[in-house]
């Protein structure tokens, strides 16, 4: 039976040697002078001397830049920070550089429940993004223009996406599975000028189309012009949006091939918006979150290869839709000269072992999956290496929710031996993790292996004092160039101080528990706040509370979700009904019918409770986080004060419910985190 922190895997030395962390600590000796005995030397380092880590990946990665940077770091504060003021990059120009290096090599592995598995070469990228980028500069769209995607995981979205910020616009991604309620959150807070949009998709087998929900979409966006239309599910071609010019993505693919010499990327300054990503929101609409492309880039290439060691030869390979940061994160792969695999569909359908069959056929060197996928995995009594050659993969990066000891073991034991597990917890926010993997360093069950390069990570208690062995809140204490410029609308960082900066001043705080034991390895134990993260991808709250308000049956309610001990996750929603208002199954499906099509199937809980009163404390917040506590084993005098109440009474019912949820799991389940609250 394999426990939390026991030995699983080291590295060889040869292994070791040829990593992209040995290779930078003997640059770093070499061109810099600093000599550092391993990694534990090299994280302590560039977390408190970050003006020169930051500045040796610029020149390690050899940053294509207009004009040389003034400064590294002005105002070394957060918010506000302002990185390498001076420069003049483009992030799409990065990852294209590549295309010259061999025009003919794969970049791009692609399958997809409406497409068999291919292959799309750096030439065939290279003349697809710059035929986009020229109509959409045909089309009107300058720097700092709004463009967004409602596109399946396929090779012309990231190509869309290359072409938008090669011309200096700015990209925003959501999936086509989401209902039209959450995109329009999204997307009516950045007033897009073009939106690329799909058909429909196909999942577990069963098509979906989407062509009501567009035209809903781009009946709400008044800023939107353009509409470029993708036939994926169908050769129906596109309908008529009042008022707004459509061009079929086929057309724009017919254009005349743009010759690389003859393009232009449009080199940006250091606080040029790249992208907007959108991360919950539990009061109010989805933080629109504004990352910069120098910021990204220099993040992007330390992730990819000293966390992930990825190289020209690598074929990265994550689990994910188009409205996870994950989706942005796959562009390591190519970043550095290598490939990623892209899929697009159920990961279980036709068969529970479908990705591994994909890693096999496209010999993927790094798999990603979230800790939930592999735990079913583990359930089902799968064992890939039996089925498949694997014989390929070098790492399994988990990523989405905290791995368990069993989801480790089960990795070793059923896909290889000799094998680099690692795990990784970070946020929308930064675009990369926070704690994450690192290959020169023993892998332990359970366990995330390091704090990340250039991050101060800590743990604080409660009065901001920074803490080792014991479980308190995540924070960072220095600025990261990835963190956020601003949240879009939000130039005063009013919003942003709310969201990160209102705990501890001038320390951001993630809202995550974590604990950092006295070798560095770290253990995530979920969210301390009241986000939702559903099978790995946060969603807010107020999503929630926004479709449930337009039920004339509902006075109020209230949603929680924890990450349960064995890789699950329970999300249950509690329900105050208007008087003289029963809770039947008839009300149970029509709750969950409206959150699935206004939201997205991530939104709909596991349960549904009708409860007597919804608990608020005095100043009038929904006691989300209190009732998380308990059902996650806290005793009740620590999850919560009944002083701060509104009415005291209110938690009597869901002090009992989590009792008697407790009592059916079985306590031991939550003493690890539990037991170190008391």
């Amino acid at each position: 039976m394999v426990k939390e922190g026991d030995f699983l895997w080291e590295g060889s030395d040869a292994f070791k040697e040829a990593t992209g962390v040995a290779a930078f600590i003997r640059w770093l000796r070499d061109e810099r002078g600093l000599d550092f005995a391993d990694y534990r030397e090299l994280q302590i380092w560039s977390a408190k001397e970050i003006e020169a880590f930051w500045a040796a990946i610029y020149d390690y990665f050899e940053v294509i830049s207009d004009t040389p940077y003034e400064s590294v770091l002005v105002k070394r504060e957060m918010p506000g920070a302002q990185w390498f003021v001076g420069a003049r990059v483009n992030y799409a120009e990065h990852i294209l550089r590549h295309e010259g290096d061999d025009p003919e090599k794969v970049v791009v592995h692609h399958l997809s429940e409406t497409r068999e598995l291919a292959g799309m070469k750096w030439r065939e990228l290279g003349d697809m993004t710059r035929k986009i980028a020229t109509r959409l500069r045909a089309m009107g769209v300058v720097p700092g223009d709004r463009v967004v995607s409602y596109m399946p995981n396929i090779p012309e979205t990231m190509a869309a996406m290359l072409a938008v910020t090669a011309v200096g616009a700015i990209w925003s991604s959501a999936a086509p599975e989401f209902g039209v309620g959450t995109v329009a959150d999204r997307f009516s807070q950045i007033a897009p000028k073009v939106l690329f949009a799909a058909d429909g998709y196909r999942f577990a087998g069963k098509d979906f189309s989407r062509r009501k929900e567009v035209a809903d979409i781009v009946d709400g966006l008044s800023s939107l012009e353009q509409v470029i239309w993708l036939d994926y599910l169908s050769d129906e071609g596109a309908p008529s949006f009042d008022g707004k010019s459509v061009t079929l993505f086929s057309d724009v693919l017919n254009d005349a091939v743009v010759a690389r010499e003859d393009f232009r990327y449009e080199r940006v300054a250091h606080d040029h918006p790249l992208w907007i990503l959108f991360s919950s929101g539990t009061t109010g609409l989805p933080k629109a979150i504004v990352q910069s492309h120098i910021g990204i880039i220099l993040e992007h290439y330390k992730s990819a290869v000293f966390h992930l060691n990825l190289n020209a030869d690598s074929r990265m390979f994550f689990y994910s839709t188009t409205g996870w940061v994950m989706w942005n994160s796959l562009m390591w792969g190519p970043l550095v000269g290598g490939s990623v695999v892209l899929y697009d569909g159920s990961p279980t359908y036709p068969g529970p072992d479908l990705l591994w069959k994909l890693a096999a056929d496209t010999k993927t060197t790094s798999f990603g999956a979230s800790p939930t996928f592999v735990e079913n995995m583990r359930k089902h009594g799968i064992v890939p290496k039996e089925r498949f050659d694997l014989d390929a993969i070098e790492s399994i990066m988990l990523a989405g929710s905290p791995a368990t000891p069993e989801s480790f073991k089960w990795l070793y034991d059923a896909v290889k031996e000799d094998l680099w597990v690692t795990s990784q917890s970070g946020g929308t926010e930064f675009c990369c993790g926070l704690v994450g993997a690192t290959p020169t360093q023993p892998v332990y069950a359970g366990e995330i292996q390091a704090p990340c390069l250039g991050i101060d990570v800590r743990v604080f208690d409660d009065a901001g004092n920074s803490m080792v062995d014991e479980v308190g809140e995540l924070v960072v204490a220095s600025p990261m160039p990835s963190m956020p410029l601003f949240f879009w609308g939000d130039s005063e960082f009013k919003k942003y101080k709310e969201a990160y900066f209102d705990t501890y001043p001038g320390i951001w705080r993630h809202g995550d528990f974590m604990k950092i034991n006295s070798r560095g390895g770290c253990f995530v134990y979920g969210r301390s706040d009241s986000t939702l993260n559903r099978f790995g991808v946060r969603i807010g709250s107020a999503e929630i509370y926004r479709t449930l308000e337009g039920m004339e049956e509902i006075e109020d309610s209230l949603i929680v979700c924890i990450e349960e001990p064995n890789g699950g996750f329970y999300m249950p929603l509690f329900v105050q009904l208007k008087e003289g208002v029963v809770f039947d199954e008839a009300l149970d499906k029509a709750i969950r019918k409206r959150l699935r099509e206004e939201r997205s199937p991530r939104h709909v809980p596991d349960e549904v409770h009708a409860v007597p009163l919804t608990p608020y404390t005095l100043t009038g917040k929904k006691m989300e986080v209190p009732v998380r506590k308990m059902l996650m084993g806290w005793p009740v005098a620590k999850a919560y004060s009944a002083d701060a109440m509104r009415d005291p009474k209110a938690m009597e019912w869901f002090v009992d419910f989590a009792a008697k949820r407790l009592a059916e799991k079985g306590e031991s389940m939550y003493g690890s985190l539990a037991n170190e609250t008391k």
